[in-house]
């Protein structure tokens, strides 16, 4: 009977099957969502819907935790400082994997390739820019001119330095000659609702930080980063119409803290690719302005590798800097 109760125990790992009996399964309790910026912004409406389709996968509660600030670091560095089993993943962004480590005086509490474990990538976004109705300028064309006959005096609003909407707005003034002066929020609706207040003239965002408000009539959409119009908005011209060379559009994905348990990976690999089938999900992805791209950890990984050289080699070349720098 001993002999037989040894072989039992051996036979799951020959296998490579986990022996449940040492510990209890993956997932075990509630999960956390961390989302790097405030409620109502991209990361925060991609994480809440997600949410809502892995409860009945996991059978356990799924929970977003908001830890906006500093174009999602602050997120980034919280879920580095929790448990590795995978019942805690990150919302983590084009910027914080790809972009701000390479920004030339961006000070950077963790470093993503060490302390992040990719999981999946999330969503693809266009950028937007966006300004009041009552702005002076009525086109692309108009604001740059503008923009040029008035050095300093046009202001747009920042998610964090280093983001794709930093990035964004800091490509636009390369490419056209202009200076335009940052002011730092918190996320992407804040930045938004700065806009509709006439605090700021400019919002370089993620589509789907303002697609409700320009729905409504509350800001102008004036061109999309995307090669070609969006989808949800195709009467909305492409930037690069106006602006050669102007290309912005971001992602979010999914990462645990680095040293992430490899069965709770695989379990979340799984978990994602079921939700990433389910056409209720892809509707309402599509209604936020948001592409599907749930994935596998290597074709995240792929992306960061590509991205990361695509804009450290744009960083380089014109001399960008993080803001305040």
């Amino acid at each position: 009977m001993l002999q037989r109760r040894r072989l039992i125990a051996v036979v799951p790992a020959a296998l490579g099957i986990p022996n449940l009996a040492h510990g209890a399964a993956f997932p075990s309790g509630d999960i956390r969502i961390i989302s790097g910026a405030p409620p109502g912004g991209t990361s925060d409406t991609f994480a809440r819907i997600l949410a809502e389709k892995l409860q009945p996968i996991f059978r356990q509660r799924v929970q977003v935790e908001n830890r906006g600030g500093a174009g999602g670091l602050v997120g980034a560095v919280a879920m580095n400082t929790m448990a590795r089993d995978g019942h805690a993943i990150f919302v983590t962004s084009m910027g914080v994997q790809a972009v701000m480590a390479q920004m030339p005086g961006q000070v950077m509490p963790l470093d993503p390739d060490r302390d992040l474990t990719p999981v999946s990538n999330g969503v693809g976004i266009p950028n937007l820019l966006i300004a009041s109705p009552e702005a002076s300028f009525r086109s692309v064309p108009e604001l740059i001119a503008q923009a040029r006959e008035n050095p300093g005096k046009l202001t747009y609003a920042s998610a964090g330095s280093g983001g794709s909407q930093h990035l964004a707005a800091e490509l636009f003034k390369v490419l056209t000659g202009t200076k335009i002066l940052g002011v730092p929020y918190r996320g992407g609706a804040p930045a938004t609702l700065a806009v509709i207040a006439r605090e700021v003239d400019l919002f370089f965002g993620n589509l789907p930080d303002s697609f409700g408000q320009v729905r409504q009539g509350a800001v102008r959409a004036m061109a999309v980063g995307s090669p070609e119009p969006a989808p949800q908005l195709p009467d909305v011209p492409p930037m690069a119409q106006f602006v050669p060379g102007f290309e912005m559009v971001n992602w979010f994905g999914l990462a645990g803290p680095g040293g992430m348990d490899r069965d709770a990976l695989a379990r979340w690999t799984a978990a994602l690719l079921q939700v990433r089938d389910d056409a209720d999900y892809r509707r309402r992805m599509f209604d936020n302005g948001m592409q599907v791209l749930l994935g596998t950890p290597a074709e995240l990984s792929a992306q960061i590798a590509k991205d990361k050289q695509t804009w450290g080699e744009l960083i380089r070349r014109a001399g960008l800097q993080a803001e305040g720098a």
